[in-house]
């Protein structure tokens, strides 16, 4: 039974912009994973640790068969093949990628929070999960579309 998902993208290092089409191509290269829609790209001041340059987001529909954790561990697989490091939280990094919704799955587990708990205020989620997916409905949010002209959008820019 295939399984609707979105995921957010993101990169500061390496060529940010070509990171993350590259991670795109690998999730629709990717045998347990279906790419259903992508958002445009957006640049993005960083968060939570300044001192870094700035991001390339975006976010992604895809289909799966793979359990919520087993999707995140594909995720994780991706990142490393991509040179991912994680120093310490919020570090600069060639790829991220983030579980962001699984069907209407709700945990909270020590590797695994879906809804993914801050996506709701990042301008860099909501805006391209907004464009690609106005009326998903984001826990007890509210509507993706809502959401994005609510929160912090300063430093974010579609490209």
């Amino acid at each position: 039974m295939m399984h609707r998902a979105f995921i957010a993208l993101g990169s500061n290092l390496q060529n940010p912009q070509a990171q993350v089409e590259q991670a795109l191509q690998t999730i629709a290269s990717t045998q347990a994973l279906k790419l259903i829609k992508a958002s445009s790209l957006y640049k993005t001041s960083p968060v939570g640790y300044d001192n870094q340059p700035d991001f390339i987001n975006a976010v992604a529909e895809i289909e799966t068969e793979l359990s919520p954790l087993d999707l995140l561990h594909t995720l994780f697989d991706i990142e490393n093949k991509h040179g991912r490091e994680r120093p310490f939280p919020n570090a600069p990094r060639v790829l991220d990628l983030d579980v962001l919704l699984y069907e209407d799955v709700a945990i909270n587990t020590p590797e695994l929070t879906l809804p993914h708990p801050r996506m709701h205020s990042r301008g860099f989620v909501m805006l391209p999960l907004a464009e690609i997916a106005p009326k998903i409905n984001i826990g007890n949010h509210g509507y993706a579309d809502e959401l994005a002209t609510k929160c912090d959008n300063h430093g974010v820019s579609k490209l």
